[in-house]
């Protein structure tokens, strides 16, 4: 089953505009420069989620890269095009990189050079800091944060499209990278609520979470607001 995907997707599902659309999808040099502006942007002009939301997303994106590196040496499953012949699209060069958006891409089938380049094919570097992309941004922006996951999904397609992953690659890595990034925000909300509490109290009492607001915090179980307690305290008298 995972080969007839991968092979539906690779070989017969094609068309000019879609390999020109899913290589530039996948490079990212061509959108490097775009994501460090809204970086720049967010740590400059932005308020405190935005920050917060930069900062833990860098430092997930780092471990996660560390982690993958780990597990691809780990698993050292081979990638389609080491093991058989496989459609490839690759763009042509040119400076800046965007400029190769307007040339046309090359098309050619994997040969034996191939088979010994790029590393092992689980899990996929692009579809992990996507997916941990997609999960902060459906956790800091919830009601547009969640529009990511159709990038995601995008770039997922985007490397079987390519030739660069079996379809089990990226099903799996989605889950696995799901799980990463939930584990790493834990983590960094648990940092906060135990640091920022007693070295900058002023700041925690404006922002109690890093990622919801001050009133979905008093919600949350467990949290109760000044008015409730003030209330339970009538009560009681």
């Amino acid at each position: 089953m995972d080969q007839a995907i991968f092979h539906l997707i690779n070989e017969r599902w094609t068309s000019p505009a879609l390999d020109l659309f899913m290589a530039a999808l996948s490079d990212s040099e061509i959108w490097k420069p775009l994501l460090i502006a809204i970086a720049l942007s967010a740590l400059f002009f932005g308020g405190f989620k935005a920050r917060a939301f930069i900062v833990c997303l860098l430092l997930s994106l780092l471990i996660a890269e560390l982690f993958t590196g780990i597990l691809k040496s780990a698993v050292d499953r081979h990638r389609p095009k080491h093991v058989q012949r496989v459609r490839m699209v690759e763009l042509q060069k040119a400076r800046p990189k965007f400029m190769t958006l307007f040339k046309k891409p090359t098309i050619r089938n994997s040969d034996q050079s191939d088979r010994g380049r790029s590393g092992p094919s689980f899990p996929s570097g692009h579809v992990t800091n996507n997916t941990v992309i997609a999960v902060y941004c459906t956790l800091f922006y919830r009601r547009r944060g969640w529009l990511y996951w159709i990038v995601t999904a995008a770039v997922g397609y985007s490397r079987i499209y390519l030739g660069a992953h079996w379809p089990s690659d990226v099903f799996a890595t989605v889950f696995l990278a799901t799980g990463e990034a939930l584990v790493m925000l834990g983590l960094f909300e648990l940092i906060w609520r135990t640091m920022a509490k007693k070295w900058a109290p002023n700041i925690y009492a404006r922002h109690p979470s890093l990622f919801v607001g001050v009133g979905q915090v008093s919600n949350l179980p467990g949290k109760r607001s000044s008015r409730d307690r003030g209330r339970n305290l009538r009560d009681k008298e």
